[in-house]
């Protein structure tokens, strides 16, 4: 039974790198609004007011500094697990002051915030696409997803590139992130070929 496993750059790594400025800046959007509200109560909380206000300021410039660290993968981590320990103490205390619906916002806020950089951290590990006489596995986020081979019209393997045609009109482009060589692409080609 013939079986490959190449290296392959996550599914969603795009979309989660497309999406990963807004989420800190939204995230730094909502701390600047608790630094306000905290600044209107009628006994403000200074050293509060300012932390979330700093705190604030940072995670909207994050994404503006971001590419500057050596390890992205791990300033980008170090933020999230700020922003969501941040998010999870702040709702303890706007729920000491008696403000539940904030402290809820920020609840839903530090679980969201945990959830996206737990996803991030996935999908920057090493991926890797099986393939088989039952059909590709690719990776998801938390589990692997098994495309049989009767779904698909055409697998190619061509510079670099892993691409499904699939039988309802999709297509999707998988970067191989190992030289393959030309043997073996051959090789691999002419089993896909055989299995569709």
């Amino acid at each position: 039974m013939k079986k490959y496993k190449l290296r392959i750059l996550h599914p969603n790594t795009l979309t989660r790198l497309r999406l990963q400025p807004v989420m800190h800046m939204l995230i730094g959007i909502l701390f600047l609004l608790n630094g306000i509200g905290i600044y209107k109560t009628p006994v403000p909380n200074w050293g509060m007011a300012v932390f979330f206000l700093v705190l604030g300021f940072a995670s909207i410039a994050f994404p503006f500094f971001m590419k500057k660290f050596s390890n992205i993968q791990a300033a980008n981590s170090l933020t999230r697990m700020i922003q969501a320990f941040t998010c999870f103490t702040g709702c303890l205390y706007f729920l000491e002051n008696k403000e539940p619906l904030i402290g809820l916002l920020l609840l839903l806020t530090g679980v969201a915030s945990a959830y996206i950089g737990y996803a991030e951290y996935k999908i920057f590990q090493p991926a890797f696409a099986r393939i088989d006489t039952m059909g590709i596995t690719l990776p998801t986020t938390f589990s692997e997803r098994l495309i049989g081979w009767n779904q698909l019209n055409n697998v190619v393997l061509r510079d670099d590139l892993l691409t499904l045609d699939f039988k309802n009109n999709k297509v999707m482009q998988l970067e191989v992130l190992d030289e393959t060589g030309l043997v073996t692409a051959e090789e691999m080609n002419a089993f896909f070929k055989s299995r569709l």
